[in-house]
């Protein structure tokens, strides 16, 4: 029976500091496509987006509440 390592990670780990590494140096040459600044705009703009989904889940469960009081 498998042990709940493998469980969790059914990759050798092996593969997966491979894929980490691809991931990295990915991005890295994606990030040399912009210019100075967008990535930083960017994970502002997408911390908005997410601030902005968590208050419209918020307001849902207040609603709910209200409902069920």
């Amino acid at each position: 029976m498998a042990d709940e390592k493998d469980r969790k990670h059914p990759l050798p780990e092996e593969t997966r500091e491979h894929l980490k590494a691809a991931r990295d140096e990915m991005r890295k040459s994606v990030e040399t496509l912009f210019p100075p600044g967008f990535l930083d705009h960017r994970r502002a703009a997408r911390k908005e987006m997410l601030l902005a989904a968590r208050s419209l889940i918020d307001h849902a469960l207040k609603k709910m509440d209200e409902k069920s009081k």
